[in-house]
């Protein structure tokens, strides 16, 4: 014990003895503590930021998978009446209801008092027998006992006094077409209308008896610059000689150029209209397959491009006019099918702002949207609904109930085109044939149908990585290759060099040179370039295996790792060759026969779609295959280069000294061990591609196609944020819609890292031993 503790002692003494040049000054070690304090904390805050970051973008996509959400706002007591139609303003402050003697009662939701009341009957002079709104044209439509059809338009003047907003309606008489000259006492059951500016199509059903008419009078007005003059009542044409059964409801667009007649029998026929003829353009039934074939509703979906239909088990079907294979014109084809609300639709009113409409029977009232054919809303209330409306701007609901009370509610749906089904399922949009994948933001109109699949921006994504990584791959591994395996040191240092300044090139001089040079260069060189690419590849393992089998007497001129200097003119003459072959080849193989004349030319350009049925575009995914994979090459060769020139030089030795040439030391035993390198340079390679942006945007036309033709091109999840991420509305749709696609391109970018990683420890493991 004495012992032990003089040797502590001793040890003590030894480290006082020590000179001052030998200790660490107290400086250091603070700085030292501070530091690694600083680099933890700096660590936990990337991970704390890279977390922030996912948190907003989930954020940010997470609403567009909500459902609408509605609010019960208010109730209002209203007079007694039998209404036949309700409606809204634009602000949501002063609702009305149309009762059946055309009476039209405002409300002020504010002090629930009535503050306007139109009454038709003098200006009309005969007893109203229909009333019908237009919540489009923002029109009132009467149908009288003296055969008449007048129209009522409603303004709303704003004034401003004690610091607030003074809406008021006004009422005043449009025209009145005299559709019909009764002889014996009529009854209206329906009404339309359609403006198309200087011509109006004005609609209805009358009943005389036993006889059932449908008058359509055409209206015209002439335009100039200060608006358009008085409407002018030309003439009337009955279609009911062209309607098998009995007419129970109509519809006109508000192109004034078509008109929709439902019978009782569960028909409907589509008369396209112009102002010298009437033509029955299709006759279709659509609920033939179903034992209850009556048509309960029949109303215009926002657009006019749809209906919604409905029969007397309240199954709620969609037809949108579209020209189907086989066609020529346009006609209706179903397109959706909702469930069914129970009964036939006792109300319906269409969205002014998208696809969106609320219908319902009973107690259920139902909001559904046509394009996603989802629910975006559904409620069993415990009072029958007579009528509901939708408010113009799509924020609120009105509802009447049995017991005459307004029921007022606040809609909250700022996303109903989102969903997993617009977003990756095969939609049927308005005007196409057929379901398809389709991505297109913005249109020339207000009731233009969005269309936000995922799905043709991550086909773009993969084709244009795919044709990268065809151009770059054997480029840049054979390179690697090469220059650590075979390649004299002077060289090698030349090499990477000159590689690693590539990788540092801007894609958007990439793009640029691609889509201005590159790209027209090779529009009109397609046969030439395909015969290189087949040329140089095949003209370079011939004259590898040539000079493989010369005698040593000969291959000493060339020192080791100077070969190239043999192969290079070898293949410039070759591809000199087959550019200058390209025309020949052209004049052979590729040659379009115009199909109205017969004249046969030879252009590539003309010929691709003749053979393949696929466009032939300047910018296209070869292009985009040779600029990126121009990109991508630097990143693969580096890190591809390293792993080879990392094998340890005594299994190349060992290799060698075994007997084995230099090709075979490099494949079987470099490869092998380098492996997990390599692939993890692919991986690397793969992920830049996926993610590049400026080159595609330049030089592939930004096209949202589905095709992995070589000679169309494409639009990528990355240049999509790109393009329309400066026209998209904050917090809109697009907005988010974007922020989901951002979300994609990340997950496809970890799948591969993670794969890739995965990968590389297996082969790791695998030849960990050699």
């Amino acid at each position: 014990m004495p012992q032990a503790q003089a040797s502590i002692n001793t040890g003590a003494d030894l480290r006082g003895a020590l000179p001052s040049r030998f200790k660490t000054a107290r400086s250091t070690i603070l700085f030292d503590r501070f530091m690694t304090r600083f680099i933890k904390i700096g660590g936990i805050g990337v991970i704390v930021a890279v977390a922030a970051i996912f948190f907003f973008i989930f954020a940010q996509i997470l609403p567009l998978m909500s459902r609408a959400k509605v609010t019960l706002l208010e109730t209002l007591s209203v007079a007694a009446g039998e209404y036949k139609a309700l409606g809204i303003d634009e602000w949501a402050e002063k609702p009305f209801l149309v009762e059946k003697s055309g009476r039209i009662t405002f409300y002020d939701l504010a002090s629930k008092k009535i503050v306007y009341e139109f009454t038709p009957v003098d200006s009309l002079g005969s007893e109203v027998l229909a009333v019908k709104y237009d919540p489009l044209k923002q029109r009132f439509i009467y149908g009288t006992g003296d055969g008449n059809i007048s129209i009522f338009q409603l303004h709303y003047d704003a004034s401003y006094g004690e610091n607030r907003r003074l809406i008021t309606p006004r009422i005043e008489p449009l025209i009145t077409a005299p559709v019909l000259k009764p002889e014996d006492p009529i009854l209206v059951s329906d009404l339309a209308s359609g403006d198309a500016g200087e011509t109006m199509l004005v609609a209805g059903i009358f009943t005389a008896g036993e006889k059932t008419s449908v008058p359509v009078a055409i209206v015209t007005r002439e335009s100039s610059l200060t608006g358009f003059s008085e409407p002018q009542f030309e003439k009337a044409i009955d279609l009911s000689p062209d309607i098998p059964g009995k007419p129970v409801r109509v519809l006109v667009n508000s192109n004034a150029d078509g008109v929709l007649v439902a019978t009782e029998e569960g028909s409907v026929h589509y008369f396209r209209v112009t102002p010298d003829v009437v033509r029955l353009r299709q006759s279709f039934r659509p609920f033939e397959d179903r034992e209850d074939q009556r048509i309960g509703s029949l109303d215009y979906i926002n657009g006019e491009v749809s209906v919604s239909v409905t029969n007397g088990k309240g199954l709620n079907r969609i037809f949108s006019l579209t020209i189907p294979p086989g066609e020529k014109r346009r006609i209706f084809v179903q397109t959706k099918e909702f469930e069914s609300i129970g009964g036939a639709a006792g109300f319906f009113s269409a969205s002014l702002r998208n696809k969106a409409f609320l219908t319902g029977h009973g107690s259920l009232v139902s909001l559904r949207y046509s394009t996603t054919e989802t629910v975006r809303w559904e409620k069993r209330f415990p009072f029958d609904v007579k009528l509901g409306a939708l408010s113009p701007r799509y924020d609120r609901i009105l509802l009447l109930d049995s017991d005459r009370r307004l029921h007022f509610y606040d809609l909250e749906d700022p996303h109903p085109q989102a969903g997993w089904k617009a977003f990756f399922g095969k939609l049927w949009y308005e005007g196409y044939p057929e379901p398809a994948f389709i991505w297109q933001t913005t249109g020339s109109t207000d009731d233009f149908e969005p269309k936000l699949s995922i799905v043709p921006l991550v086909v773009g994504t993969l084709k244009g990585t795919w044709y990268a990584l065809i151009f770059s791959l054997p480029i840049a591994l054979l390179g690697a290759l090469y220059t650590s395996q075979f390649s004299h040191t002077r060289l090698k240092l030349f090499i990477k060099p000159t590689m690693e300044i590539m990788a540092s090139l801007p894609s958007v001089v990439l793009g640029f040179l691609a889509a201005l040079w590159l790209a027209p260069l090779i529009e009109t060189k397609v046969p030439s370039l395909l015969v290189v690419c087949i040329l140089i590849p095949a003209g370079a393992m011939m004259f590898g295996a040539f000079w493989s089998q010369l005698p040593i007497r000969y291959r000493k001129w060339i020192k080791p790792g100077f070969e190239w200097l043999a192969i290079v003119p070898v293949l410039a003459v070759l591809g000199y060759w087959g550019w200058q072959l390209g025309p020949v080849i052209e004049k052979i193989f590729f040659v379009f026969q115009d199909p109205d004349t017969g004249i046969r030319t030879a252009d590539f350009r003309l010929w691709w779609p003749q053979a393949t049925g696929t466009p032939f575009n300047q910018r296209n995914s070869l292009v985009v295959g040779f600029m990126m994979g121009f990109a991508v090459i630097p990143i693969i060769f580096t890190i591809a280069e390293d792993a080879l020139s990392n094998v340890p030089k005594t299994l190349v030795s060992g290799s060698l000294a075994l007997g084995a040439s230099r090709w075979q030391t490099a494949v079987r035993v470099v490869l092998p061990t380098a492996f997990p390198g390599i692939f993890s340079a692919i991986m690397i390679g793969l992920g830049r591609a996926i993610g590049e942006t400026m080159i595609v945007v330049m030089a592939t036309g930004n096209t949202p196609i589905m095709d992995f033709s070589i000679f169309s091109g494409m639009r990528t999840l990355s240049a999509n944020i790109a393009v329309e991420l400066p026209e998209a509305p904050y917090l809109g749709t697009l907005y988010r819609t974007l922020f989901l696609g951002a979300v994609i391109l990340f997950v496809m970018t970890f799948v591969v890292n993670t794969v890739a990683e995965a990968v590389r420890q297996h082969f790791r493991a695998k030849y960990k031993t050699v």
